[in-house]
This record gives structure tokens, sequence and C-alpha cells, in this order.
């Protein structure tokens, strides 16, 4: 399996958009993409769709979450952005949102229900 990511931005927000599965397999991408957008964004706020994301595992949130630390060491922060149903139960279920904002659009200030 494998996982793309484009890095895009919305006005001056840098939006990393994955599309594929996030599992064992998929990881080392997943680091790939996410060290990736860090480096060239260091100090802002990432916003990372996940709307293309088909299944995601319980590594894929370790990394995540991971990854949202070491975006607060530099003085930034991780968003997901995330409107599929079963993740945001996911994150809810995990309290993955409760350590990570998580948004339905780029920029929007309200959480997803």
């Amino acid at each position: 399996m494998e996982l793309i990511g484009h890095l895009t931005s919305l006005g001056t927000s840098p939006v990393l958009h994955l599309d594929g599965e996030i599992d064992l397999s998929t990881i080392p991408q997943l680091h790939d993409h996410l060290a990736r957008a860090m480096s060239l964004h260091a100090g802002h706020t990432l916003f990372v769709d996940l709307d293309g994301v088909a299944a995601l595992d319980d590594t894929g949130l370790g990394v995540l979450l991971g990854a949202a630390g070491r975006c607060r060491e530099q003085h930034g922060e991780l968003v997901l952005v995330c409107t599929a149903e079963r993740l945001v139960a996911r994150f809810k279920l995990t309290g993955l949102d409760r350590a990570i904002q998580v948004v339905a659009r780029v920029g929007s200030p309200v959480l997803t229900d």
C-alpha cells in the first residue's frame, strides 16, 4: 500500500494532504511527509488533511501525536483536518482529539463534533 502526500498552502497556512492508508507498511512514508512539511514550515501551524485517508491504525495515531509534539518544540502547531466520521470517532475514543486539535476545514476554529 502507498501513502501519497502533497504539500500545498491555503493563504499562509501550509496544508499536508494525505491519501491512502496509514498502517505499519506506510509509517515510513507518513514520517517522511510530516518531517518534510515540518522542516519547511517550522514555527507555523501545519494542517494535516486526513480526508483522503482510508484507514488509520494505532501506529499512525502515534506518529501523528509525535509529530504534534515536534511541532510544538519548534513553536508551531499541528492541526488535523478531518470530516470522516469514522476517524473523528476514533480520535475521540482514543483521546487523540484532546492532544491534537481536530477541525473540519483549514482555518476553522471549531473542533469537529
